[in-house]
């Protein structure tokens, strides 16, 4: 292959690889749909999940066309939403649902943050006004509840940012990587992350990530939130639906939907 050919084809990566480092796991959206509409879907979804008696759950967005994404991912960025006092800017207090997220920082995509912001702003740059949802059973809701109002959720932090982070060691980490990281503290009830990812390796199952190794180099040769440092052979990673199917598996959720902006769920593939 000459440079030539060499230079089209890594275009060709990044335009396969990028839209899934960039759409998920930004703070900074750019709306794709009218702010009424953003806006009433957020209300909406929070309206569904307390009628569901959810203090916890797992939610999720999707940050850009489906067709974009590598076969198997259905959501882009995951996160953790918990019913809290929220105080406005005139200091009143009223109750809602706040998301604790990992962000990429802006600036350098191969480091990390922890936000915490709201539905409306969460929902803000999805490409399609749809949520994934898993509502986890009460002991469970309250243990994160506990886990992340202590602070103790700061300690299972990576800044080492990877799109495709491999859950089943420590390396790097991304957005559901970090929210299965808080899972998993709260289901065995530490934050000793040598011990969670013990249990990870023996109880959950990544979702392989059908992309050449070609293509998987030349990503990362190109992009700093890329790499497979952290892989050996097969590239896995965790995904919303990965997410679901384990606390499925374990009996761990009460539900598990995808919500559509008229209102309507269907079951996640459990």
């Amino acid at each position: 292959m000459n440079i030539k050919h060499l230079v089209l084809w890594a275009g060709l990566v990044v335009t396969t690889l990028s839209p899934l480092a960039e759409a998920g796991s930004n703070a900074s959206q750019v709306a794709v749909h009218e702010p009424a509409s953003i806006i009433k879907f957020a209300k909406d979804v929070e309206k569904y999940a307390a009628q569901q008696g959810a203090r916890a759950f797992i939610i999720a967005r999707l940050g850009r066309p489906l067709k974009d994404l590598p076969k198997g991912i259905q959501y882009t960025h995951t996160a953790v939403a918990i019913y809290s006092d929220i105080i406005l800017e005139d200091g009143e207090i009223i109750q809602g649902y706040a998301i604790h997220n990992l962000y990429q920082t802006e600036g350098r995509l191969n480091k990390s943050q922890l936000v915490t912001d709201y539905p409306v702003d969460f929902f803000w740059g999805a490409y399609e006004l749809k949520a994934g949802i898993i509502i986890p059973t009460p002991e469970i809701q309250q243990r994160l509840m506990d886990l992340i109002s202590s602070g103790q959720d700061k300690t299972l932090h990576n800044p080492n940012y990877s799109v495709l982070a491999n859950p089943m060691n420590r390396q790097f980490q991304n957005c559901t990587e970090y929210t299965l990281d808080l899972l998993n503290a709260a289901i065995y009830q530490t934050t000793d992350i040598a011990r969670i990812k013990t249990n990870t390796q023996a109880y959950f199952k990544p979702q392989r990530l059908h992309t050449s190794g070609f293509k998987l180099m030349l990503g990362a040769m190109l992009q700093d939130d890329i790499t497979t440092k952290d892989h050996q052979g097969k590239v896995a990673t965790a995904t919303f639906t990965t997410i679901a199917r384990y606390l499925d598996q374990y009996g761990l959720a009460t539900s598990m939907v995808t919500f559509y902006s008229d209102g309507s769920t269907q079951p996640v593939d459990g």
